[in-house]
């Protein structure tokens, strides 16, 4: 296929090769494992002298199909498809990261990575530091002769610090370290991290790549190199993405494009609408004027991406109350569907840090998370609205 493609055409046309039925959609390749005409082909296969497929774990069409396609639309060189965004954030790591490394963190990281990173990482003897997001100073001072690879988030979940990209791959390069970057919320179609330096990206693809709530997946992409060393951890460890569920998120990438485009309006528009009401202390969206890091995300996003948040002013009593009185949004930890919802991450994504640690990476009593769906954006708004008001009460 010609490179001279947009990279969304091409992810919406790239496609295993036909078999003899000459289908026009790819077929879903259920099998363990593949067959060998002989014994030295088989032989070549496990060698690596040949492309072939051997088992499931280790590859497959179906697999093979959507790493093609997130290559071309985060612009790297190879990637690793696995079972979910946590098995892809545990894969960068641990496949890179020995004992006497020491890997810096932004603070406000996705909970399960956070228990990741100061939880597991020490049991194998990795250090760790957790700095502010845009402290460029923490971030210099956290650098220690032994430090191997920086890690973040941009736009943070689901505290929406937007981290600049490019200060980001300039500092990895200074210090020669691993950047590897968490680009969730923003999807290669709003941000690209490695056209800044990154040498990873990873994915909850279960989130805004499938779009629909459907299927569990994650990402790892990046340098030929680093990912050569990453397929060879998870291919033994074993996180590997399921056909099936592959197949669903190649599909699901063909629309892409313009799904994240209506949940970016639909995000924009109800943050601007719920901005002063009484009851919001504070609204937070990277393309929100105000947003304390407007001038960064308008710099590297497209858009603003489908998640807004907001302090209700009542705490957690107000949460709650909000949540119960919601009747189109759904609840839900989850995000990035196509319909919209609403969650409270003190008494869920983040639950298992303490009051203080909760505070430490910006987790506030009365932060509410909204992803936006597909619906008509009036419709958002007014369920909103009306939920605010009965928080109220």
């Amino acid at each position: 296929m010609s490179s001279q493609l947009d990279p969304v055409t091409q992810a919406i046309r790239i496609q295993s090769e036909k078999t003899q039925h000459h289908e026009h959609s790819t077929p879903l390749y259920l099998t363990s494992s593949f067959t060998f005409e002989d014994a030295d082909t088989m032989r070549a296969a496990f060698a690596g002298e040949s492309d072939d497929n051997i088992y499931s774990r280790f590859s497959n069409p179906n697999v093979d199909e959507f790493i093609a396609k997130m290559c071309v639309l985060e612009g790297a060189e190879a990637g690793f498809a696995t079972a979910s965004g946590m098995a892809a954030i545990f894969g960068s790591f641990f496949a890179l990261l020995q004992q006497g490394d020491h890997l810096i963190c932004c603070s406000s990281v996705f909970g399960s990575t956070y228990t990741i990173v100061t939880k597991y990482l020490q049991r194998f003897g990795i250090e760790h530091t957790l700095v502010p997001a845009n402290d460029e100073a923490a971030w210099e001072a956290a650098v220690k002769p032994n430090t191997k690879m920086i890690y973040l988030e941009t736009p943070t979940n689901p505290q929406l610090e937007v981290l600049d990209l490019e200060w980001a791959g300039k500092f990895s390069k200074k210090h020669n370290l691993i950047l590897n970057v968490d680009n969730c919320f923003a999807t290669p179609l709003l941000q690209r991290p490695v056209d800044f330096g990154a040498d990873l990206v990873v994915h909850s693809a279960t989130k805004w790549i499938d779009g629909q709530g459907r299927v569990l997946g994650g990402i790892i992409l990046g340098r030929q190199d680093l990912i050569n060393e990453i397929y060879l951890f998870c291919r033994n460890t074993g996180p590997s993405l399921s056909p099936f569920n592959a197949w669903v998120l190649s599909k699901s990438l063909e629309t892409l494009d313009v799904r994240i485009t209506r949940h970016s309006e639909n995000a924009l528009a109800t943050a601007k609408a719920v901005q002063n009401h009484p009851e919001v202390a504070w609204v937070k969206y990277p393309l929100l004027e105000g947003h304390p890091q407007f001038d960064i995300a308008k710099k590297q996003m497209k858009l603003g991406g489908g998640v807004f948040c907001m302090e209700l002013k009542g705490g957690v009593e107000a949460g709650r109350k909000f949540l119960n009185a919601l009747e189109l949004l759904t609840v839900t930890a989850n995000l990035g569907d196509s319909r919209s919802i609403a969650s409270h991450p003190a008494s869920t994504t983040h639950s298992k840090l303490s009051s203080e640690e909760q505070l430490a990476v910006g987790i506030t009593p009365g932060l509410i998370r909204i992803s936006t769906g597909l619906e008509k954006d009036r419709d958002i708004i007014a369920d909103i609205l009306q939920a605010l008001e009965k928080s109220a009460e």
